[in-house]
């Protein structure tokens, strides 16, 4: 058996489940999914920490089963950071170059980085995620990789992503107390874009929808970088509110008829059709039509998407979605949610799976619901490749910014 070290988990803890996603590197580049382990989640309520003990039980739980399944024991974990605190905005990075002939270095774009993500940020929050946008070398922009170039002046533009320090601290605490530890972290819209997004839609435009539990996330991407992040205070768990309280039934009882029969467009349902629909209070069940369970969903379905068109007008990006628009996450699975999305955004709309895996459990991961937590070993895979060395002074190399970050954090 390989050494656990080789694996890579990408754990997704969320309102409604919480997921852990082993992935094994393999010949050519490809990742397989070994392991799987999903729970109840229990004390996370919209990406936050509200019963911190409850939280840790659920983290447990899926991790054990992912050990199980992969036959591995689990010490590392790449992380999904979610919620309404995580936040975005656009910033732009000047520096002067000098040197022989002005040469871009890959120094000189860090500089730039640096410099835009220098930015004053509110009490409380930190910054979770750079990502590059597009470089201007004096006059000349959209270049995608300065170095090697020559210039005066380099310009970068990057979307920076924050998030509350505590929430942040609260679930990494979480983890660490379920035994594993937070090897990284980057926001859920990232991780699930990973996993779910082709190369083409994001040069073209695309918008992606990650329906979870108590919110749904979204990401603009254009000309293949991200511009536009947001989170929407809706998620799944409102349909299954909404049945508990339309049709009088016990909330656990309606997220199962909800996965069982429901349906977010009315005209998708037959007339003649029927649903049993448990009862409180110890009556006996009932039976009703299912057109009436799709009239309490579809206002939610319309609310949601609505909100999400909002954003998009309001961000200045509803030209820009040439490739339409991708719906993933656990709350995509709900039938109708595309036809409905299609009527009110008049774009393309498909569900987003999980792709670019293989392994004996890829068939089962090939859900919108796993979209971020496979989306998170993809992401520590494409990096483990980029950190790898080549030859031994790439080894030497390796090891001496290692030993140079230990004796920084050693000194301090």
């Amino acid at each position: 058996m390989a050494r656990k070290e080789r694996y890579l988990v990408g754990l997704d803890v969320g309102t409604s489940k919480t997921t852990a996603i082993v992935g094994e590197p393999g010949e050519h580049n490809s990742l397989s999914i070994v392991g799987m382990g999903v729970a109840e989640s229990a004390g996370i309520r919209r990406g936050l920490v509200v019963n911190l003990e409850a939280a840790v039980e659920s983290i447990k739980k899926a991790i054990v089963e992912a050990e199980l399944t992969a036959g591995i024991e689990i010490d590392d974990v790449h992380l999904a950071l979610c919620g309404p605190h995580v936040k975005g905005f656009n910033s732009r990075g000047v520096v002067a170059l000098s040197g022989k002939n002005r040469e871009i270095t890959n120094e000189d774009v860090g500089r730039a980085i640096d410099a835009a993500k220098a930015v004053s940020l509110p009490t409380g929050r930190q910054i979770l995620h750079v990502h590059p946008q597009d470089f201007v070398v004096d006059d000349q922009d959209g270049i995608r990789a300065p170095v090697g170039m020559s210039g005066a002046r380099l310009e970068v533009n990057v979307h920076v992503m924050t998030g509350s320090v505590t929430a942040t601290q609260n679930i990494i605490a979480c983890v660490n107390r379920a035994a594993v530890h937070v090897a990284g972290y980057v926001p859920g819209q990232l991780a699930s874009s990973t996993a779910v997004l082709t190369d083409d839609e994001k040069e073209l435009g695309v918008a992606l929808l990650d329906i979870g539990g108590g919110t749904t996330d979204l990401a603009i991407f254009e000309r293949g970088s991200l511009w536009h992040t947001a989170v929407i205070p809706v998620g799944g768990d409102h349909f299954t509110n909404d049945i508990a309280v339309g049709l009088r039934m016990p909330i656990p009882e309606a997220e199962k008829l909800k996965r069982r029969s429901g349906c977010a467009l009315s005209a998708m349902v037959d007339d003649e059709e029927t649903i049993e629909v448990a009862s409180v209070g110890g009556r006996r069940p009932r039976v009703m039509g299912r057109r009436i369970l799709t009239e309490v969903l579809q206002p939610r379905a319309e609310e949601i998407f609505h909100l999400v068109w909002d954003e998009i007008r309001h961000a200045g990006y509803e030209k820009s979605l040439n490739s339409g628009i991708v719906l993933t996450g656990g709350g995509a699975i709900l039938d109708g949610l595309p036809e409905i999305a299609e009527q009110i955004f008049d774009l393309p709309i498909r569900r987003g799976m999980p792709a670019g895996v293989g392994g004996g459990l890829a068939d089962h991961v090939s859900s919108p619901a796993f979209a971020t937590a496979v989306g998170l070993a993809q992401r520590a895979h494409a990096q483990s490749l980029r950190e790898a060395p080549s030859d031994g002074a790439g080894l030497w190399s390796a090891f001496s910014g290692k030993f140079q970050r230990w004796w920084q954090e050693f000194v301090q």
